[in-house]
């Protein structure tokens, strides 16, 4: 891992994956599997998901990681399995048997959905201040002062200058529009996050900030988090557990300094070595 890669801000302490997991899990998933041809995709996946806990999946190109996130985060069906939810009001869900607009209508109040891109997650053609404001009026904000005060606050929050509220996406850069579709995803205090390379394709300098500020922001609100990412470097900063997957299934799982850095598996270890590339 490069000096550049390390955040600014104290690392939050990881023993607090023992406190979490002393409460009831928020998402649990149960052999969960999507295939579209043998070995590819997501096969016989179990894990449980703890209030506070940020989860790593890791994995080269074809692992299944992206299948699986896209299938947790209700936007793509699986062959079988389940994945079961404890929402706001402690009533356990089973997605797949929600409908369509229920299933939608809690991606955007409970849950949030970071893309690797951007732009899969924002509304280019509107202000930053709409794609902040839509998320709030999701859940019933109707006051134009107040959704605008919202949206300010959060531009701050995620460190963007609140002049250019009122600007299209397009006209941000690659960063920024990372920190706009951050805000966008969390101005709701969301219950669980879905992140999909969060960090990629974007420089060194900027990926080092934007993993600083996501750090904080997931500690500040206990946060459950899901996230997907080739970097070892990135899931050693963020994830607390880990999961390592290999043609669809999961190969090694555990504290994710434990998996790092003393992996059992085969695959594991050639990923630590850096064998395999992304």
């Amino acid at each position: 891992m490069t000096d550049t890669l390390m955040p600014t801000k104290p690392i939050p302490n990881k023993s607090t994956i023992n406190e979490a997991m002393m409460n009831e899990p928020l998402l649990k998933v149960n052999k969960l599997t999507k295939l579209y041809a043998p070995g590819k995709g997501c096969e016989d996946i179990s894990f449980d998901l703890y209030p506070g806990e940020v989860l790593g999946i890791v994995g080269e190109s074809g692992s299944g990681k992206s299948t699986l996130l896209t299938s947790l985060s209700a936007r793509l069906a699986p062959n079988a399995g389940e994945i079961l939810y404890l929402n706001r009001d402690n009533n356990w869900l089973n997605l797949y048997q929600l409908s369509e607009t229920e299933r939608r209508y809690l991606l955007r109040t409970e849950w949030g959905v970071v893309h690797q891109h951007a732009r899969d997650g924002l509304r280019m053609g509107v202000s930053a201040g709409a794609n902040i404001g839509e998320r709030l009026m999701a859940v019933g904000e109707r006051h134009y002062g107040k959704i605008r005060d919202k949206g300010l606050q959060w531009m701050e929050d995620v460190e963007l200058d609140v002049s250019r509220i009122d600007d299209k996406p397009s006209t941000y850069s690659g960063g920024m529009q990372q920190r706009l579709q951050i805000a966008r995803n969390l101005v709701t205090h969301p219950r669980v996050v879905f992140m999909d390379e969060p960090t990629g394709g974007l420089d060194v300098s900027v990926q080092a900030r934007l993993l600083d500020l996501l750090r904080t922001l997931v500690t500040e609100m206990n946060l459950a988090v899901v996230i997907v990412t080739h970097d070892l470097a990135v899931a050693r900063l963020l994830a607390q557990r880990l999961i390592v997957m290999r043609h669809g299934r999961i190969v090694e799982t555990g504290l994710t300094d434990q998996v790092l850095d003393d992996p059992q598996h085969a695959y594991t270890q050639l990923l630590v070595s850096s064998v395999l590339t992304p």
